[in-house]
């Protein structure tokens, strides 16, 4: 018998493909009659391309063979329950049969989240075959080429205006690119088209979200999760807003963002936590952005033609949820446990995992205030499935808030128990109660947060407990002969609830400004058939800490009463913000819209020129914007 293969056309580009893994549509108003009245009605059309998370060691697994014919895998990861629960039902073992254990692990930014499943599982395979242990280490070469990468994406807009400047519709077309297989595309996509519309109260919205198959490596989970794309759009589209109403784009911020009371797309009514207004100031106020404005517009005025140098100034705002979209963390129903030793220890149980964040550092903190104890006084358990609970992923900025919240309710039930029964603070007491009970553990599951809940099939409703806000100025320099943009500066201004270590959350806020300064400017994978044509360091960029500018991080606090503690995510905020004050800079520096991501020499250059840039193989023009 022979066996016929037939070659198909390869599909590229997402625009061109006919399956689709995710399709979400979110709405509130009367778009159509809205964009009927609007005086100015914006059309935009806005790309992004891959991002690699480029974490400091590659993908790593050890699978070690166990006697009762199970397995221990050991390896570097953001998810242990996520390997857990792969290799249970890939193997059709117990939950007792196979143990996880993470490795310390030099940063993750998504890329540690599902994708270590399967190199556990082909470790595992292996160690179960051969009967002795596996280890498999992707080289950077190999984790480049094979790992998922931000979701390209495809962003639409049509946006309707009064003449007196008022929003009165927003009709969004997000595509994402999730590849040849999906992996967390789904969630990605819906995270992305609830954040689309921005930080900004619209009464007529319709956003759909569509994420379509092609012939390339399969994209997963980033930082941001979709919203930096989407809110990269949305940005823009704000600032083309405010170019056609001949208005600063500060002010038109100013006038449109969210307040207490309005209502998102989703019919969320945002009641408390909103500090849209006050990032948005403290921002422009360190950044100065007014006087650099009207700085680089005098420079601009007397530019003579051998000017080789311009510069910029630009501002972004953003929203981020904070948690599981809708009814996530419900369905996790994450545990979180607080245990008093025999010997008079008090040890955090908790699955969350250390990527260079804090998880180990703001835990004991936040259990020895809620005990009144010295921080020392806690220890953390390791972050293995034989021994913690599963407290979900460590994702989507809900650690803190979400794990830390559940931690400091185990501590209180720890406190009342040991202060009952031994007459005295608990500080004082505990080690005589452990002497004489022996040891305790304290569970506590994840109950839902006060709120509308969310409806997954009208996405109508509470899509998080509540929202981080963001806001930057950044400051360029463009090369007119070569396109290269120097980004000078970033002031990034994140309310993130309720600050429980400045050092940390300012380093979170910095990190994520870098990342998206790459994003920006220099972070570009070109694919030739499908495939990654740079994927060495060689050869993938991205900003050194010679290439950093001058970052400012402002920490606001809007606490957020639904947590005991008040804190709100920080890990993606910053990420969400950065890359659309950079492009807007370079408008303000060039005169021209650069509507790609990132803002090479070669799109600069072309938006100089008043042309298209060249696009990937495979993938169609951009219509260009319409006034």
């Amino acid at each position: 018998m022979t066996l016929r293969t037939e070659r198909l056309e390869p599909i590229f580009d997402p625009e061109r493909s006919t399956r689709e893994f995710a399709h979400y549509t979110i709405g509130r108003g009367d778009v159509d009659a809205a964009m009927r009245q609007a005086d100015h009605v914006i059309e935009g059309t806005y790309r992004v391309g891959h991002q690699e998370q480029l974490y400091i060691e590659g993908q790593a697994m050890i699978a070690v063979p166990r006697e009762d014919g199970g397995v221990t895998i050991h390896g570097s990861c953001q998810c242990p329950y996520y390997i857990h629960t792969a290799m249970t039902k890939a193997l059709n073992m117990t939950s007792q049969q196979v143990v996880v254990i993470q490795s310390e692990t030099g940063g993750g930014f998504g890329g540690k989240e599902e994708y270590p499943s399967m190199i556990a599982l082909h470790a595992a395979l292996l160690a179960l075959k051969v009967s002795k242990p596996v280890r498999m280490i992707y080289d950077r070469h190999e984790d480049i080429s094979a790992t998922t990468k931000r979701h390209p994406a495809i962003v639409r807009y049509r946006t309707g205006l009064s003449r007196d400047g008022e929003l009165l519709a927003q009709d969004i077309e997000v595509i994402m690119d999730a590849g040849a297989y999906t992996t967390l595309t789904p969630v990605v996509l819906s995270r992305g088209a609830i954040h689309a519309g921005g930080p900004y109260r619209c009464e007529n919205v319709r956003i759909i979200g569509r994420a379509m198959a092609t012939n390339t490596p399969p994209n997963g989970a980033f930082r941001g999760f979709g919203a930096p794309q989407t809110q990269f759009a949305a940005e823009m589209q704000v600032n083309r807003a405010a170019e056609v109403l001949s208005l600063s784009p500060l002010e038109v911020r100013r006038r449109w963002a969210y307040r207490e009371g309005d209502t998102t797309p989703t019919g969320q009514v945002l009641r408390a936590s909103v500090g849209s207004h006050e990032v948005l100031e403290a921002a422009a106020e360190t950044g100065a952005y007014e006087r650099h404005r009207s700085q680089n517009r005098e420079a601009r005025e007397l530019r003579t033609a051998t000017a080789r140098i311009a510069s910029g100034t630009g501002p972004a705002m953003a929203w981020h949820g904070a948690g599981f979209t809708g009814s996530g963390e419900v369905h996790l129903a994450s545990v979180a446990s607080l245990e008093l030793t025999d010997d008079g220890r008090i040890r955090v149980l908790t699955a969350s995992t250390e990527m260079g964040q804090g998880t180990k550092t703001i835990f004991p903190q936040l259990v020895a205030e809620a005990l009144g104890v010295k921080s020392d006084e806690v220890e953390i358990a390791p972050q293995d499935t034989s021994i913690v609970p599963n407290s979900g992923p460590t994702v989507a900025s809900r650690t803190a808030m979400v794990v830390g919240g559940l931690l400091i309710k185990a501590a209180a039930k720890l406190r009342d128990l040991v202060e009952a029964d031994t007459g005295m603070a608990f500080a004082d007491g505990y080690r005589t109660f452990a002497a004489e009970h022996g040891p305790m553990r304290v569970d506590e599951q994840f109950s839902p947060y006060p709120g509308e809940p969310f409806d997954d099939k009208t996405y109508t409703g509470d899509a998080y407990p509540c929202f981080g806000w963001a806001a930057c100025v950044a400051d360029v320099d463009v090369d007119l002969d070569t396109g290269e943009v120097t980004v000078k500066s970033a002031v990034s201004a994140d309310d993130i609830g309720r600050v429980i270590h400045p050092v940390l959350a300012e380093g979170q806020v910095e990190g994520g400004t870098l990342q998206a300064v790459g994003y920006a400017t220099i972070e570009e994978i070109k694919l030739t058939d499908g495939r990654y044509q740079n994927d060495r360091l060689a050869t993938y960029l991205i900003p050194t800490a010679l290439d950093a500018p001058r970052i400012t991080s402002i920490l606001i606090e809007k606490p957020y009463s639904g947590s005991p503690h008040g804190a709100k995510g920080v890990g993606e905020l910053p990420m969400d913000v950065a890359a659309p004050a950079v492009l807007d800079a370079i408008h303000d520096a060039i005169g021209a819209w650069i509507h790609e991501l990132p803002a090479t020499p070669e799109r600069v250059l072309a938006a100089l020129a008043g042309i298209q840039a060249p696009l990937h193989p495979g993938v169609s023009a951009a219509a260009p914007p319409k006034p």
